[in-house]
């Protein structure tokens, strides 16, 4: 008998100071068997950051056409499309071709992020917001995450604050264009 996915609750109180989003969001997260406890605390940071009405987690790992997130618009078409980690510069391109933003949230290094989305022209790559996250922060939190969880994150000036019972953990968030990210590489 196959392994089958394990359901998380996350009662997330977010302040995202920055963009004036003040919500309690309260989240179930199916974790594919194949999926790596790293990459749901992104999904459910990127969920957070990115938060908007009508934001969804996609059926992922399970349906791979589909992205980790998305938000459909009132016109019926996909408005955001979120994917996490290292998407394939093909992905990149359909979906932004299929959607009117696109962000990725990785802990993935630069130099693989940038070898990977040079291979190929990728449609409005200067409109496509990368936001990196830092890996052992990421760890950290995973290793505070229990069946049902909440978190208190606040987002001021780019600095990224989880406070899990009397932990608070802080890091930066990098953003910057894919685009800009591909042109200041290194060979670009």
């Amino acid at each position: 008998m196959g392994n089958t996915s394990v359901v998380f609750r996350f009662q997330v109180e977010l302040s995202d100071i920055d963009r004036g989003v003040y919500e309690s969001l309260d989240l179930r997260v199916a974790q594919h068997p194949s999926e790596e406890e790293d990459r749901m605390v992104v999904r459910v940071l990127a969920r957070a950051l990115a938060h908007q009405e009508g934001l969804e987690f996609g059926r992922g790992l399970s349906n791979p056409e589909e992205p980790a997130m998305w938000a459909y618009g009132l016109t019926g078409l996909v408005e955001t499309w979120i994917d996490v980690g290292l998407p394939a510069a093909e992905r990149l391109h359909k979906a932004s071709k299929a959607s009117a933003k696109l962000l990725i949230f990785t802990t993935k290094p630069t130099d693989s992020l940038t070898k990977e989305w040079r291979k190929r022209k990728i449609h409005r790559a200067d409109e496509i917001q990368v936001h990196r996250l830092d890996p052992k922060f990421v760890a950290d939190l995973v290793r505070h995450v229990d069946r049902r969880t909440t978190w208190y994150v606040t987002v001021q000036d780019h600095v990224l604050s989880v406070g899990v019972g009397d932990l608070i953990m802080e890091t930066q968030v990098e953003q910057i264009t894919l685009g800009s990210l591909c042109s200041t590489a290194p060979g670009a």
